[in-house]
Parts: structure tokens; sequence; C-alpha cells
């Protein structure tokens, strides 16, 4: 058989939740390229798998790709995976991919494992439209954006964050919108497996002096429509566009700037004083 590509997720916790396809795929492959060898090779024991492995991390993508592709255009099979769940979905792998279809090899994807649509069924939050955005950014104003972002868009949100970094993203959002339906999905398919849902504000209380331990996975759900109307914008925020102004900015610089700090819609700041909407000041 060709040389190809088979990405392989492996489970995010309880090691029955590999699939019969991936693990004939792995005993079939020719190497395995893996994420941290050693959390592997801990999986390969477990279902008496014996291949030769090769690290394929961050540090080594390019060098390593280039190293793969070769071995798969004179014929080999390599299956990637990462530590847990899908390869690729904030996990090392997307150069790999990318050297295969430039290269003009198949590459095949086994379904398995996904800790981001675990929490999203989980979380009992709308599941219809959502968007999964990796790791939370740790800086203020970026998560902010972000949730923001999420606001403006209508879907549900979903996404990796450090548990220490819990109690501080949860403040933020709920400083945003209080009430948000919000879900902390934790220690996913493992023993302590917990599942946490409540309002912003609500989780940001319960969280604020305990975080949470292990692996987390926020789900943030859309905001509540504001039937006939935009949802209302921060008086504040309004506020500090029209100071801004009047101290000789641009309206629609002074509307970026705030908009940034607050996680509110600049084009909504915008409109908003442009039609004179009083605000609080």
């Amino acid at each position: 058989m060709s040389g190809r590509l088979v990405v392989c997720p492996t489970p995010i916790g309880n090691l029955e939740d590999i699939t019969l396809r991936v693990l004939a795929a792995l005993r079939e492959a020719d190497v395995i390229a893996a994420e941290d060898t050693r959390h592997t090779r801990s999986l390969l024991d477990r279902y008496g798998v014996v291949a030769p492995l090769v690290s394929y991390h961050e540090h080594n993508e390019s060098k390593r790709s280039a190293e793969l592709v070769s071995r798969m255009q004179g014929g080999d099979v390599v299956a990637l995976v990462s530590d847990a769940g899908m390869p690729l979905v904030s996990d090392p792998g997307y150069v790999l991919v990318r050297a295969c279809v430039a290269a003009g090899l198949a590459v095949e994807v086994l379904p398995g494992p996904s800790a981001a649509l675990t929490a999203l069924v989980a979380s009992g939050l709308p599941s219809d439209s959502w968007r999964f955005v990796g790791f939370l950014p740790r800086k203020k104003g970026e998560l902010r954006r972000v949730f923001a972002d999420s606001a403006a868009g209508g879907g549900t949100l979903v996404a990796f964050e450090s548990p220490r970094r819990v109690p501080a993203s949860l403040a933020v959002l709920a400083s945003l919108d209080p009430d948000r339906p919000v879900a902390v999905a934790r220690e996913l398919t493992k023993l302590h497996e917990e599942v946490v849902r409540g309002t912003a504000a609500e989780l940001a209380a319960r969280y604020a002096d305990d975080p949470p331990r292990g692996e987390v996975v926020l789900v943030v759900a859309p905001p509540a429509v504001v039937s006939g109307a935009e949802a209302p914008l921060p008086e504040e925020a309004v506020a500090a566009v029209v100071r801004l102004v009047e101290a000789g900015a641009k309206p629609r610089t002074a509307a970026s700037v705030v908009a940034e700090l607050t996680g509110t819609s600049a084009n909504a700041l915008y409109r908003a004083v442009a039609e004179g909407r009083p605000s609080s000041s």
C-alpha cells in the first residue's frame, strides 16, 4: 500500500475510549509520531501494540515533518497521535498535515474522542452553532474581545482553560454579561469528572477562591437575544467614547479603543455616539 498519514485520536482520559479502528491503524503503522513518546508507550502497552515511536511536538514539527514526509514518499504508513484527543485540535500536527497535502500524500483521519465535543454536549448549552477557540488568551483585553466576539457571533463558545485561570476568566465574563449561562467541565471521562452549570456570575463566585482541579473545558452560551433591539451597551463605555471625542479623538478611533478595553462592539459604540445616545456622564 502506498505511503500515507493516518491521524489517530486517543482517549482524553479513560483508556477504554480508544476505537478499534485506531488500534488497528496503530498496529499496522510503520512508525507512530507521538507528542510524548512515554505517554503514548503506556497506551500502546495497555493494548499490546508494538510499533516504533518517534517524537513529534511543537518544538520539532518542521524538521520531523520533513523526515516523515520522506518516509511516506518511500511507502511507509505514519500514524499521528497526540497525548489526548484529536491531533491538531490545540495539539501538534498541522505542519505535518499541510506538508502531506503539499506533497500529494493521502491523509486519513479517524474519528474518536474529543474533549471539546464531549464538554459541549455535557454542558446542556446550545450545540446547533458553536465555535472552538482553543486556549483562552491570558491578557484581559484579549479575553474581553474573545467573549465579545462570541456574543456578536451568536454561537456557543468552547475553550480550553488552565484551572488556575478559571476564576479570572469567569470574572471577566461576569463583568461583561453576568447572566450568561456557562458550564465548567473538568476531568472529562476520568474518575473525578464534573460538569458545573450556572450563570457567569454564579460560577465566578463559586470559583473565586477555589479554582477547579484537573483539565478544564469552558463552555459559554450565546447571550440572550434582546427582542427588537441590540443588547444594551454599558453606559460607562459610551461615556468613555464621548470623552475621547471631546478631547479630539476621531469617533471611530475612540470607539475601537474603548471596545478593545471593555469587550463591547466598536460599531455599536460608534453608532451610539453618532446618534447622540445619552450616557451616564
